[in-house]
């Protein structure tokens, strides 16, 4: 692999952005292979595009309000050039990628996965109770295994181009496009790797931008039911 593409969808982000796009931008800034930070503004009604655009980010606009469908565009723009030699990959506007982050990624890459799934680590509680984290972080340690992990997020994925476009890329969903990609490359025998080794830092805000996203999905440990099942 000797480029690397990744994409943010982002609707109004502007707050959020300009972390996440720094993180990103350090993590790419030494490697031996051609890069670009593509951010999908997907419906913005505040600077999120010009943030993107003032640090260094291509930007792709869209009116959809589905994150499946931003994703999806983001990466048909990464493809313009074919998929030859192309990794790609996706975070969300609000994580921050760790400085090693684009290394991991490319060692994937070259090592011959067709996709990497990544975990997050929360890095502010501020937004949740103590029920909530306690209740995260009981399931979410019940997902990791000896040799990986059974989580996927749209925080930290990546895919060889090739593998992308013989899936036929993030379906059209409002949700849940991370989880469908992913189990589509295991039922096609894709070589899918999960590593818990290089975790992105996402938010433990209330107001997510995806109907049943993460946030959501915290949202539902506010209830007293008991800790079981589930998946992020």
């Amino acid at each position: 692999m000797n480029r690397l593409a990744v994409v943010v969808p982002a609707h109004d982000e502007q707050a959020l952005l300009p972390d996440c796009l720094t993180s990103l931008l350090g993590a790419l800034r030494d490697l031996p292979v051609r890069s670009e930070v593509i951010v999908v503004a997907d419906d913005c009604r505040d600077e999120t595009a010009a943030v993107a655009r003032r640090l260094g980010a291509v930007v792709v606009t869209v009116q959809a309000r589905n994150v499946g469908r931003a994703r999806a565009a983001g990466m048909a723009h990464a493809l313009r050039h074919g998929p030859r030699d192309l990794w790609l990959a996706t975070t969300d506007a609000d994580s921050r990628v760790p400085r090693r982050w684009g290394g991991w990624q490319l060692r994937h890459a070259r090592a011959g996965s067709d996709l990497l799934v990544g975990t997050v680590r929360v890095h502010d509680w501020a937004p949740r109770s103590e029920q909530v984290r306690t209740r995260f972080e009981i399931r979410y340690r019940q997902g990791l295994t000896g040799t990986g992990h059974r989580h996927v997020h749209g925080a930290n994925l990546g895919c060889a181009a090739t593998a992308y476009e013989r899936l036929g890329g993030f379906a059209d969903l409002r949700h849940g496009e991370d989880h469908d990609l992913v189990e589509r490359g295991r039922r096609r025998g894709l070589r899918v790797v999960a590593d818990a080794a290089c975790p992105v830092r996402t938010s433990a805000r209330r107001r997510g931008r995806a109907p049943h996203g993460f946030a959501h999905y915290l949202d539902a440990l506010d209830d007293r039911s008991p800790v079981v099942g589930g998946r992020t």
